[in-house]
């Protein structure tokens, strides 16, 4: 089966149709799945009874943050309302620039005429929005075909460059229009873009662009915004220095995970370590990230730390040194505090982890110097794992979001929990189809008394930005 694929995209449709039930079926199916067990003989010879119902456990629900966005907008504060939000009289709190952009459509079923259309109505939603976007691209809009896409992208982009070039600019976009059923031309133009050509690229499937709905074009201009160095919004409480544990002091926001090859993809396809972390404080909203290939599937992030010996000394590096050094050179600011996430490892593998990636930590900060030491807090993010919250009443309105499942922001950091460790499960974001899968946390690692605040501090950066 794992080396199987789907060959027809009407089947995902449908796959995702059967898997996604309300939550109230799904809740039968668990019980219906359950209640026989209680007749088994098996069951019966060992004194195994079950319940028939799930355990009620006691949780909260997280005030949201308020959102700060530009003050040229008519409205300058928004406090999110189930999650949800729009950009209705709204404008990005910091718009990016697009000064040079082209569009290539690949989509046969999309006239030249409707696409430029298309590219028109894009470039006035990005204005609208609050940034800066020209409304001429480079050259006129290009038709292509989908075989062939390295040669014909780097034939247009040196035709893009040779008119850009001797005016020292660059191509800031492009924008390139997808057929509905595309197989793998979103990953190559990604792929080509991002390795090859070092472009800033936007995506768009052809039946949106047929549409061209408002919510749909403001979506992709606030992906825009953000790809070419904008900030769509930030939190009220960041600006005005009331970020629990974040604004009294600097600090910066990792995040880290290892991606292993699927079976079927060659003995000799590496595992990849990606990390991201913060670069703007104290609104922690601006991100970058580093990937490193590393030993097949071998979940210990080798590329955090490294040194080298040169002969005459050693020369160190390695992901954590490139973000810190990233970090204070655009803040001007030295970190005083890492909050590390981590994502979840085999419980074999925990102890592992923590010793070498805390020790590359604090190494990779001694190498900038002998005496910085921040404080570090470890947090293992877990998301695969089959705990599932449901609503206890599904007839009280206010207390379920509009598909069934539990509200964003829902907390429960009792009964399921760890009995002596600081854990907790979070739903984060409004769960529109299917039943929410609840995030949990476990606090591996704090040398900062981190835990008193970090529900607040969660809800903030996880749920929100």
């Amino acid at each position: 089966m794992e080396v199987c694929e789907i060959s027809d995209a009407k089947q995902i449709s449908y796959l995702l149709s059967v898997a996604c039930q309300h939550p109230m079926d799904h809740e039968k199916t668990i019980l219906q799945t359950v209640n026989p067990y209680n007749e088994d003989p098996h069951a019966k010879e060992f004194g195994i009874t079950f319940e028939n119902k799930l355990t009620i456990v006691k949780g909260r629900v997280l005030p949201p943050p308020v959102l700060k966005f530009n003050d040229q907008g008519k409205v300058k504060e928004f406090l999110p309302k189930v999650g949800k939000w729009n950009m209705r009289l709204k404008q990005m709190v910091k718009g990016g620039e697009v000064n040079t952009w082209a569009c290539i459509n690949f989509a046969s079923d999309i006239t030249h005429a409707a696409a430029v259309a298309f590219c028109d109505e894009l470039a006035v939603m990005c204005v609208i929005s609050g940034m800066n976007f020209k409304g001429d691209p480079v050259l006129p809009l290009v038709n292509a075909k989908p075989n062939h896409v390295r040669p014909f992208l780097k034939k247009h982009y040196q035709r893009f460059m040779e008119i850009l070039r001797p005016l020292h600019k660059e191509l800031d976009l492009l924008i390139v229009i997808l057929p509905d059923k595309n197989g793998t031309l979103y990953g190559d133009i990604k792929r080509i873009c991002e390795t090859d050509l070092g472009l800033v690229s936007q995506c768009c499937l052809a039946k949106h662009v047929l549409k061209m709905k408002p919510q749909y074009l403001t979506n992709i201009a606030l992906k825009i915004n953000m790809k070419v160095g904008g900030r769509n919004t930030v939190l009220l409480d960041a600006v005005v220095g009331n970020l629990p544990r974040v604004s009294n002091t600097p600090t910066i926001i990792f995040g880290a995970d290892v991606s292993h090859p699927h079976h079927g993809e060659g003995r000799s396809s590496p595992s990849i370590a990606a990390v991201v972390a913060s670069q703007d404080w104290p609104e922690v909203t601006n991100y970058a990230g580093l990937v490193r290939p590393q030993a097949r599937h071998e979940e210990i992030i080798q590329g955090l730390f490294n040194e080298n010996d040169c002969g005459s000394g050693c020369i160190s590096g390695g992901m954590i040194k490139e973000h810190l050094i990233s970090f204070m050179r655009s803040t001007g600011h030295i970190p005083r505090r890492i909050i590390f996430y981590r994502d979840v490892v085999s419980k074999g593998r925990l102890n592992m982890v923590l010793e070498h990636e805390l020790s590359a930590i604090k190494k990779a900060c001694a190498s900038l110097d002998p005496i910085y030491n921040p404080q570090v807090t470890i947090i293992m993010v877990q998301k695969q794992h089959h705990t599932r919250l449901f609503a206890g009443n599904y007839g009280v309105g206010s207390t379920i979001f509009q598909s069934g499942n539990v509200l964003p922001g829902t907390v429960v950091d009792k009964e399921i929990c760890h009995p002596t460790d600081f854990d907790f499960y979070l739903c984060s974001h409004a769960g529109t189809k299917g039943v929410s899968r609840p995030v949990r946390y476990h606090v591996l690692w704090d040398e900062n008394n981190f835990t008193a605040n970090a529900l607040q501090i969660l809800t903030n950066h996880l749920c929100y930005t």
